[in-house]
């Protein structure tokens, strides 16, 4: 069994072309088959490298790891020729002549009658040998086809064009070329989204023009926004990579991505393992599902949370070097991160959490600083407690603090919360008996001592 995902190299990876990737991936491996990955790119004044490079560093982030590819469409063009001019002997196709401006006219004209614009077969019959080439579609007929997703839909080839096959240019054009490498590659299941789903009758037509065996079809409803409209840019429709770039685990976004449109039970959080073995094409809903930021959030902190060391370590590499962090023996790196894991929604908010312990700091947080470095004695007081500490661990440094607040009688937050601030800079520090520990006895008491000197 084979799948494939075949974007246009038009634009970035989205999170729409990267759920359809995921899908058929994931068919794939359950079926234990082989994935495909194929660049349409015949579109020579829209496709770009950079945006080859975009899908394929998008598709690798996201571990879709491919059997067969990346084939690309411009290679095969003497393919796609063959297979027009068959189409053309065999008149199955013909040569269009018709101007932009006597088809724009004929749209206008049928519109205003309350028809379906589409083209009146004018050169049909003309035995022209220049101009684009149309394919001949059948006058009579309905094109049935069972969807997996979707279920039984019916066309009426009245309803159809006779649609452009070759441009004036010779280059092939989508529906053709889709068909002709579907077969060759000898795809089983066409897993798309359901924009597709108008191209579906007019590729079936091709495929019987040529008499080649019908693939399966499934297509995946639209993806919405919270507002109900299509997803774009505002919604979080951007490149996939931005969502490396703001510290999102890859497993994290495609275990959300998952859950628009199939579930299983009320389970939220899946291994990858999990929805290969639990996923099913037919149990993906009809209707369209909608993208929620806040979600997917939720879902990055949870698979932060239980995520290994060591995959999370490989993920933030990234980010340590974005933030130009470099990170030294002492203190244990996973024991940081351990530590971290438990609080932390994003690889972003965890490195930022990191410098603490790697990196020293010249000031504090000014607004901070004022409200809660006002009065020194507490911290010369747990200053002079700390330097008397024999064994720098977490229990003994809470114990210290305890007494400070005792022999002082204050509360916990008149120590703490400056303690805080000295040890982070900034104030964003967990609980500061184990940051204490892990930054270190002699960074930990310098602080102090710059915050007393604040």
């Amino acid at each position: 069994m084979k799948s494939r995902f075949a974007p246009s190299p038009t634009g970035y990876l989205h999170i729409g072309g990267a759920r359809t990737a995921f899908f058929a991936w994931i068919w794939a491996k359950k079926q234990h088959g082989k994935f495909v990955l194929r660049i349409e790119n015949t579109d020579l004044e829209r496709s770009t490298q950079a945006s080859t490079d975009a899908i394929l560093q998008g598709i690798d982030w996201l571990g879709l790891n491919y059997d067969e590819g990346p084939l690309y469409q411009t290679d095969r063009f003497d393919r796609y020729k063959q297979i027009i001019q068959y189409l053309l002997d065999e008149k199955k196709a013909y040569y269009c002549e018709c101007s932009k401006n006597r088809l724009q006219i004929l749209r206008e004209e049928l519109t205003k009658q309350g028809k379906k614009a589409k083209y009146d077969g004018c050169c049909r019959d003309k035995n022209l040998h220049t101009g684009v080439v149309r394919f001949n579609n059948p006058k009579e007929g309905i094109v049935v086809f069972n969807d997996v997703v979707k279920g039984k839909i019916s066309i009426n080839n009245q309803e159809l064009d006779d649609l452009v096959i070759a441009r004036s240019d010779n280059t092939p054009t989508y529906n053709l070329t889709a068909v002709i490498d579907d077969h060759d590659m000898k795809i089983n299941i066409i897993i798309r989204g359901d924009d597709h789903i108008n191209n579906t009758p007019k590729q079936i037509n091709l495929y019987q023009a040529l008499g080649w065996h019908l693939p399966e079809f499934a297509h995946l409803p639209m993806i919405l926004g919270n507002d109900g409209i299509r997803l774009s840019k505002r919604h979080g429709a951007v490149s996939v990579m931005a969502y490396r770039d703001a510290g999102f685990l890859p497993e994290a976004l495609l275990n959300y991505l998952s859950r628009l449109g199939w579930s299983y039970g009320n389970q939220e959080i899946f291994s990858i393992n999990e929805i290969i073995q639990l996923f099913e094409l037919k149990n993906i809903n009809k209707a369209s599902a909608n993208f929620n930021q806040d979600k997917l959030l939720w879902f990055n902190k949870e698979t932060i949370k239980s995520s290994s060391v060591k995959n999370l370590l490989s993920n933030l590499t990234w980010h340590l070097q974005n933030q130009e962090i470099t990170i030294k023996d002492i203190p244990n790196i996973e024991i940081v991160i351990r530590y971290l894991q438990n609080r932390c929604k994003t690889l972003v908010n965890m490195a930022g959490e990191l410098k603490m312990f790697y990196q020293d700091f010249d000031n504090f947080d000014e607004k901070l600083a004022k409200k809660l470095f006002k009065d020194k004695a507490p911290l010369k007081h747990l200053l002079v407690e700390l330097e008397m500490l024999n064994t720098w661990k977490a229990n003994n440094i809470k114990q210290v603090v305890k007494q400070v607040c005792f022999e002082l009688n204050i509360d916990f937050g008149r120590v703490g919360q400056p303690f805080r601030l000295a040890l982070s800079g900034d104030g964003n520090a967990g609980s500061i008996d184990i940051v204490a520990e892990l930054v270190g006895k002699n960074k930990a008491l310098l602080r102090l001592k710059m915050a007393i000197d604040f």
